[in-house]
């Protein structure tokens, strides 16, 4: 299986016959850069209505760019070649535009060198962290979020799981709530009184841990996990990765279905429900501990 390195949705842009102006596609898709099975560093782009994937670039290090059309819209770029004439136009496709500077430079980073470690601007901070780092810390944190007990319900704060209840019930009379970021509910605040008031969740994690832990893994040793740059890195690179919509098959092995790989609101609604199988009947209230 490939490694996803860095995945993100985006759509393709085409060049108008006779001219320089480009024009975006409505398909939806997305831009997946992975370290393929056959060693080399790919560049794809994935309908994200047919998950074909379309187009499929074996790239060298310091081949490629990633940079703005000038001729279109601020979210169209060129993947260009220093070797060839090649062009690919792309656009970006996320609902929100903040992270696209984040996004754009991260790309280029991976083009001059698919070892180089990314940069998220995490929790107002600049944190770098390797791939390998990243999935090996997140793997805590994605198997917490998908316990399938009622230890669930504390890792998203009352007032945040209020709006969600409020969301998913189709209310609508309700004020539109602001996008979810799972860096703003998988914090060190929210999951470490879980290892304390729930440690039949350290031997659940256990499989997901890192291997140089001591055995058995102690609420202390976990602690000092999440609240690691790695750790917070990763919970970005998630978030990250859930809004491509292309994480079908990992969350499945979590317990969740397809569905909740779509993205972060599917997510969570998922982690709700999966908790609510675990109250007894009849019992509607909010955790708040």
């Amino acid at each position: 299986m490939s490694d996803i390195l860095l995945a993100f949705k985006a759509g393709r842009a085409f060049r108008r016959e006779n001219s320089n102006t480009v024009e975006p596609s409505p398909t939806k898709g997305a831009i997946l850069l992975t370290a393929g099975e056959d060693g080399l560093f790919h560049f794809t782009w994935k309908n994200r209505t047919t998950n074909v994937v379309d187009e499929d670039l074996i790239l060298f290090p310091g081949d490629a760019s990633f940079v703005k059309v000038p001729q279109a819209s601020g979210r169209t770029y060129v993947l260009k070649f220093s070797s060839s004439d090649q062009r690919h136009f792309f656009w970006l496709q996320d609902a929100s535009t903040t992270r696209d500077e984040e996004f754009v430079a991260n790309i280029n980073r991976l083009l001059e060198d698919p070892e180089s470690n990314l940069v998220w601007n995490t929790a107002g901070t600049e944190t770098a962290v390797s791939q390998s780092q990243a999935s090996t810390s997140a793997q805590p944190a994605a198997s917490a979020a998908s316990s399938s007990n009622s230890a669930t319900a504390p890792l998203i704060p009352p007032e945040q799981l209020a709006q969600l209840q409020a969301l998913l019930s189709g209310s609508r009379s309700t004020p539109a709530t602001p996008e979810y970021s799972l860096t703003d509910i998988l914090t060190p605040a929210n999951l470490g009184p879980l290892f304390t008031s729930h440690p039949e969740l350290i031997q659940t994690l256990f499989p997901h841990l890192p291997p140089d832990l001591p055995v058995p893994p102690s609420a202390e040793a976990l602690q000092r996990i999440i609240n690691s740059p790695q750790f917070r890195a990763a919970v970005s690179n998630f978030d990250q990765a859930l809004r491509t919509g292309l994480l079908g098959g990992l969350v499945r092995t979590l317990g969740l279905p397809e569905e909740a790989g779509t993205g972060i609101e599917p997510f969570l609604r998922a982690v709700q429900e999966e908790a609510n199988k675990g109250r007894a009947p009849g019992d509607d209230r909010m955790d708040t501990d």
